[in-house]
């Protein structure tokens, strides 16, 4: 679960990351009325602020499926392979959204999505060969 726990520390400073995108640049940051000036933002920083929220997202549906591993005693490595699947997929989201390519953005979103659902998958038939022995 080690792999797993480092990918979840990335998921979970992903958003400052894109945060900090989104403010950095020309034109000072409003600290009073951050929401009206990140409303303003346009181009790569705009985009960054909504690679942002997907971000927030993304990090709740990711940690519910390391929940759904830990509670269906899925295999190390298994969490692992599909853990450095969803964080591949994120960074490259953010990339794609910086750069603009809509298109494959979705794909790579789908691609992260599809690895926590994978991994609730995997919990439940996991959980399902334990013979009872999981509460549920």
């Amino acid at each position: 679960m080690t792999l797993a726990l480092w990918t979840l520390l990335v998921a979970v400073l992903f958003p400052i990351v894109c945060a900090g995108i989104s403010k950095a640049g020309p034109g000072r940051y409003d600290n009073r009325n951050p929401r009206t000036w990140l409303s303003q933002l346009a181009g790569y920083r705009a985009r960054a602020h909504a690679a942002q929220q997907n971000s927030w997202e993304a990090l709740a549906v990711y940690v519910a499926a390391l929940v759904a591993a830990v509670i269906g005693q899925v295999p190390q490595d298994t969490v692992a392979m599909i853990a450095g699947v969803f964080l591949v997929a994120r960074i490259a989201y953010l990339a794609c959204y910086l750069a603009d390519l809509p298109t494959l953005r979705s794909l790579v979103w789908v691609a992260g999505f599809g690895a926590c659902v994978w991994l609730i998958v995997v919990a439940a038939r996991t959980a399902g060969t334990l013979g009872g022995t999981v509460a549920g």
